[in-house]
């Protein structure tokens, strides 16, 4: 059997064996099959259901490291079956490319602190798992494409975003993000990944161009973030960028003050969480 068909087939059980209540979802009426349907994997993860059906046929070229990570999540796989999945898909991890992996031990972290917005971003700076305050205060991330997700992409090709920066904070996030990208490139030098985002980025923003010629090498970490909403309107948050000792993920946390207006309108998008949200609004950016 190829890779694909013995993608196919995993994939296919693992969505068999996964129940709705198990993925977080409500079951309405009777259901010939316990597992999740077609739909309501492609709605986790966040590709279209055709996508899936292609994947489960074998019909479909592999998934991006992106797409594997979103189907992990989708799925609840373990460590052993996320690198796994990853191997059939011809990504598998520790061969010089960017990983995408997000352990459980990451995952529940992100799913249990849900009174914090909390997300997981790779070594790119492209978002692979948010937990549900994350969605709610930021817009829903699963409802744009895998390029929509890099923080640097969005912010350099000035997509709509929640975090209002000053000027000076604009320059230093800049700064910080571009010299973080140089060091990515420098520990990736195999991966054509990160070397196409800085080919993309210098044809089409000259704020990049500027800031790649300074030739710094630096971290992006802790900082305070405005984030205007659209239902609760502006929270002053701190915002610590932490580092997963396996695979170079950075993983996002947003706190509020004890007993601040912050705190308190956290807790009101936790309570109404995405419906008020609109997938254009969605930030991109830490």
């Amino acid at each position: 059997m190829s890779e694909l068909g013995a993608l196919a087939t995993m994939l296919r059980a693992w969505r068999e064996r996964l129940s709705p209540q198990e993925a977080g979802l409500p079951v309405n009426g009777q259901r010939r099959t316990q597992g999740l349907r077609r739909e309501e994997l492609a709605m986790l993860a966040g590709v279209s259901v055709d996508y899936i059906v292609r994947l489960e046929q074998g019909r479909a070229s592999a998934p991006s490291g992106q797409v594997c990570a979103a189907l992990a999540r989708a799925l609840r796989l373990s460590d052993a079956e996320q690198e796994h999945l990853f191997r059939l898909a011809g990504q598998a991890q520790g061969n010089g490319r960017i990983g995408h992996l997000v352990p459980q031990s990451v995952r529940r972290l992100t799913e249990r602190l849900d009174d914090r917005p909390i997300a997981v971003y790779d070594a790119m700076w492209t978002l692979v798992s948010w937990n549900r305050l994350w969605a709610a205060l930021m817009g829903d991330p699963s409802e744009v494409s895998e390029r929509e997700r890099n923080v640097i992409w969005r912010h350099f090709t000035g997509r709509h975003s929640r975090t209002v920066m000053t000027p000076s904070q604009r320059d230093e996030f800049e700064s910080t993000m571009v010299a973080d990208l140089r060091r990515t490139l420098a520990r990736y030098p195999d991966d054509p990944e990160p070397a196409a985002l800085v080919d993309e980025l210098s044809r089409v923003s000259a704020e990049f161009r500027r800031g790649w010629d300074v030739l710094e090498v630096t971290e992006h970490v802790q900082a305070t973030k405005s984030v205007r909403h659209p239902a609760v309107g502006q929270l002053e948050l701190d915002c610590d960028v932490l580092t997963a000792q396996r695979g170079d993920l950075r993983i996002v946390v947003y706190t509020a003050a004890p007993d601040s207006e912050a705190e308190t309108k956290l807790a009101l998008l936790a309570a109404i969480g995405t419906q008020t949200m609109s997938s254009s609004v969605h930030n991109g950016a830490e």
